[in-house]
């Protein structure tokens, strides 16, 4: 049996590291604003979520799609 191990160039250390980093603090990013977006939804009361066509169960998903969208 043969097996050849091919890699692209400029794959080396240096540039995984730099996408490692980038990716840090991209979810850093998304973090600063998941976590008001979270805290802003929890702090509504029942009647302003119902208001905004919101269910409580909801809230995770609303933050989370707030922070991608960033």
């Amino acid at each position: 049996a043969h097996t050849t191990d091919i890699r692209p160039h400029g794959a080396g250390l240096m540039d995984r590291f730099a996408a490692l980093r980038a990716d840090l603090a991209a979810r850093a990013a998304r973090r600063k604003l998941y976590r008001p977006t979270q805290n802003e939804l929890r702090q509504l009361s029942d009647r302003e979520l119902t208001d905004l066509g919101i269910h409580r169960s909801m809230m995770n998903a609303i933050a989370r799609e707030a922070a991608l969208k960033g």
